[in-house]
C-alpha cells in the first residue's frame, strides 16, 4: 500500500468536472484507490463517492492506492491535483 498526502490546489476543489477528470484517471489503474479527507474515506473511481467528500480547494487530501501499479497510480492521480485539473 501506497499513500501520499497533498493539498487541492485549484479554488472550487473536488467539484463535478475536476472529479470526473479525477475517476477517470483513477480507472486507468488496476490498483484499489482510495481518497481520504479528515476521517473520511471514498473510493477513488466512485464519482458519487469522491463529490461526497466535500473536497473544497485547498483541503488536505490523502490518495491511497494498493494493487500491482499503486506507485503509478498515486504519482499520477496526485500530479493531476497538484496541476490544478488544468483549471
Amino acid at each position: 500500500m501506497v499513500y501520499r498526502d497533498i493539498v487541492v490546489q485549484n479554488q472550487v476543489g473536488l467539484h463535478a468536472r475536476p472529479a470526473t477528470f479525477f475517476i477517470q484517471k483513477a480507472n486507468e489503474f488496476r490498483s484499489s484507490i482510495w481518497v481520504e479527507k479528515e476521517e473520511r474515506r471514498a473510493n477513488a473511481k466512485s464519482l458519487l463517492g469522491v463529490l461526497s467528500l466535500g473536497v473544497t480547494g485547498g483541503a488536505d487530501i490523502r490518495i491511497i492506492a494498493d494493487g500491482q501499479d499503486e506507485n503509478e497510480a498515486v504519482e499520477a492521480l496526485s500530479n493531476l491535483v497538484i496541476s490544478g485539473f488544468a483549471e
